[in-house]
């Protein structure tokens, strides 16, 4: 399928400009290998997998699809971020990810290895400022997207960021099918990043309570945006746990932030008496600020509730508004050959109509280079 052949799929080496992206608790090795042996590429969620259980699931990869063709995603402010850098180097991975990313040094070091750097942004400023720190690529992903996103629509930021930059741009939030795929390249996109579509497929490790969760969504104000978890921008599907977070008082907000942490509170091993004194020291102070520290932290533990223990009401649902479009759970395999098949047709209609006008698609896009 020449007309799919981009400088993404050039760079990352596989069969279709289609990116898996590193959802937590849901981009593990398995759904990786499934991507990458369908001629996607995939991010390890590495914010979410132990560090002790990072390398092995690199490993894993490897040795099912007989090379690095795939990413990892990470973030600067995880304790074993320094274990990421070196892990995606020492096994020279394709490229990372990233939303707060790496200084220039760290960027350095990357490129001498020939890792690819690929950060997620929302915004102009934030694709500007990537790319002055040595990005390859950027994804963009617009409001329309699931978990932490910005506010701008990917129908405004894509074309804000290509008429911007030199380097090729992804581009995510709201992308499910062929139509996308074939509107996104032909806007001057090297691909599109889909996350909500790879969490809803027969691939996807996420339970099947949690799943049936995600199919029963068919209207998108069921998706909303709320700054209740963490203070920042969050999309996700309602649920009785984000309205009662919503609802409840700053104080009652806290209590929650606490009570939701026991997981959390295990691992960190903090008391049930140092969490009864954190209450009550917040009486005195400021509850609503530290009920956002106390759920920032607890925030892979929310997303565990729903994404490993298959408790979707008492956890968080980060979802693309796309979600509300779906209703099947696809193979890897199906869903990235029926994308690719349909972005093809759309493709190769515009090229017939171009050409009937008189200006075939590949003397147009020699023009605008």
């Amino acid at each position: 399928m020449t007309m799919l052949q981009t400088r993404l799929t050039e760079a990352l080496g596989c069969r279709y400009p289609i990116v898996q992206t590193a959802m937590g608790w849901v981009a593990d090795a398995n759904l990786v290998i499934a991507t990458t042996r369908a001629g996607g590429f995939g991010f390890l969620a590495g914010a979410t997998i132990p560090a002790d259980a990072l390398e092995g699931e690199i490993q894993k990869v490897v040795a099912a699809t007989g090379g690095s063709r795939f990413g990892l995603n990470f973030h600067m402010f995880q304790d074993n971020a320094a274990q990421c850098v070196d892990l995606a180097i020492k096994y020279r991975l394709r490229a990372v990810s990233y939303g707060r990313g790496p200084d220039k040094a760290t960027i350095r070091r990357f490129k001498d290895a020939g890792v690819l750097c690929i950060p997620t942004v929302g915004a102009l400023k934030h694709a500007l400022k990537a790319v002055e720190l040595g990005a390859d690529m950027i994804t963009i992903q617009g409001g329309e997207g699931g978990g932490h996103t910005g506010g701008v629509p990917t129908t405004i930021l894509l074309p804000q960021v290509l008429d911007a930059v030199t380097v090729p741009v992804i581009a995510a939030g709201g992308y499910s099918t062929g139509r996308g795929l074939a509107s996104a390249l032909a806007a001057g996109a090297e691909g599109i990043a889909m996350g909500t579509r790879f969490l809803m497929t027969s691939d996807s490790p996420t339970p099947r309570a949690t799943l049936e969760r995600y199919l029963a969504v068919r209207d998108t104000q069921q998706i909303r945006v709320t700054l209740a978890v963490d203070g920042m921008r969050h999309r996700m599907i309602d649920n009785p746990f984000i309205r009662r977070l919503e609802q409840a008082s700053p104080m009652g907000r806290l209590w929650i932030a606490l009570k939701s942490a026991r997981t959390w509170q295990a691992q960190t091993g903090m008391s049930s008496a140092h969490m009864l004194r954190t209450f009550l020291k917040a009486i005195k102070e400021d509850p609503s600020a530290l009920s956002q520290v106390v759920m920032a932290a607890n925030q892979p533990v929310l997303l565990e509730r729903s994404m490993v223990d298959g408790m979707p009401d008492e956890g968080i649902l980060p979802s693309g508004q796309v979600a509300a479009a779906i209703d099947s759970l696809p193979s890897c395999q199906e869903l990235i050959e029926q994308i690719a098949g349909e972005a093809e047709q759309c493709l190769q209609r515009l090229n017939t109509r171009l050409q009937q006008a008189g200006t075939p698609v590949n003397e147009q896009q020699r023009a605008h280079a």
